[in-house]
């Protein structure tokens, strides 16, 4: 019989899968109640009714393999982006890309470069390489930008932030952004992984905070590359589309790297649609601001620290095993996200901000499981 274990590369042995958030199926079969997710930073408004409406317009052409370039699309985001086709590659959500940045520029011997209690996503595309990832300390709960660039060495390929980052919600204004840059060797490419983007934009506009110059990175052709995606503020996490803006020549390598028809017909219609229908994004946005105050108002009120958001979910310390009081909230229908085990954070969680009567239900359902323990 084959040994396969012989025939992997050594580090794959101990590398992690990636372990989403909790499906409501999985829950409700675990618990015998209906639940909520409010787990893994889904949009709660759902997508908008244009891009519904194409998904429905393109479902008679399944049986033809999609556009492999995602030409159309492609070219509009250039358009909203003012920047040429060349500098832009869409995928199959940013995960994807961000597998393809670590399979073209990392391998043995070299290193990424990021923070601690930030996306788990990072430590398995670079691990999975054979390269090592270095995990800064954190700073107030987010990037300490001179400790990264304290960590860059010569073997150093890859810098990876998350603004806003994930789980935590905080930011980086543009200011420390561009003297971060600008001190950063240019054998690095920073990955400015913007998911969070349009909530951040939206909290900046409220605060008055300059957030970001990543598009002025971007027609620079700077050694950076901007990633967002259609999953959060436009609610199409099922349909799988995202994308990378960058230097054009070095588009030109990740797109040797990306496997063929990778974003759907399907997808590419929805993501068309939903650029379209910017009264629907900035509504939800509106609610999720609302929904921002509520909870941290109720949270603090509660005794829970939370961190200030800059996104569409809240970070909570609880001062005890988050991952027991997550499953006390399955069981009153809440499903949240513990942050223990590759997130590093075992006493905190992740509560996406819902709709005002999710919010309400799982406050609720947080002030009964937590009377029923000393805290």
């Amino acid at each position: 019989m084959t040994d396969f274990g012989k025939l992997v590369p050594a580090w794959v042995h101990t590398l992690p899968s990636y372990k989403p958030g909790k499906s409501v199926r999985q829950a409700e079969l675990e618990s015998g109640v209906h639940c909520i997710k409010m787990a893994s930073n889904e949009n709660p408004f759902g997508p908008s009714p244009l891009a519904m409406a194409a998904i429905q317009e393109a479902l008679p052409n399944i049986n033809y393999y999609p556009d492999s370039s995602v030409t159309e699309l492609t070219t509009r985001l250039a358009e909203v982006h003012d920047i040429p086709p060349e500098q832009v590659m869409v995928t199959a959500g940013s995960t994807t890309f961000l597998e393809i940045i670590a399979r073209t520029l990392l391998g043995p011997g070299l290193n990424a470069v990021t923070s601690q209690l930030s996306f788990i996503v990072y430590p398995i595309v670079t691990r999975a390489t054979g390269a090592q990832l270095i995990e800064v300390p954190t700073l107030k709960n987010g990037f300490d930008l001179d400790r990264i660039l304290g960590a860059v060495d010569v073997f150093t390929r890859v810098v990876y932030i998350s603004n806003p980052n994930n789980p935590t919600g905080t930011v980086l204004d543009a200011a420390a952004m561009d003297r971060f840059l600008d001190q950063l060797p240019l054998h690095v490419l920073t990955v400015l992984d913007e998911a969070y983007w349009d909530y951040a934009n939206y909290f900046a506009a409220e605060r008055g905070l300059d957030y970001s110059h990543s598009l002025g990175y971007v027609r620079q052709q700077r050694p950076v590359m901007v990633l967002r995606t259609f999953s959060k503020s436009h609610g199409l996490a099922g349909v799988r589309v995202g994308y990378g803006m960058g230097p054009a020549d070095l588009i030109g390598y990740f797109a040797r790297m990306k496997p063929a028809f990778m974003v759907s017909s399907l997808g590419e219609a929805a993501a068309l649609a939903a650029l379209a229908d910017e009264a629907h994004v900035k509504k939800g946005l509106a609610a999720n601001s609302a929904g921002a105050k509520f909870l941290t108002k109720e949270l603090s009120a509660m005794g829970i620290p939370v961190e200030p958001t800059w996104s569409n979910f809240l970070f909570c310390r609880v001062g005890e095993d988050a991952g027991n009081l997550c499953r006390r909230l399955q069981d009153e229908g809440i499903i949240v996200r513990h942050m223990s085990g590759s997130w590093g954070a075992p006493d905190a969680f992740r509560v996406t901000i819902g709709t005002p009567e999710q919010n309400e239900q799982f406050l609720a359902a947080l002030k009964k499981v937590r009377s029923r323990v000393a805290v």
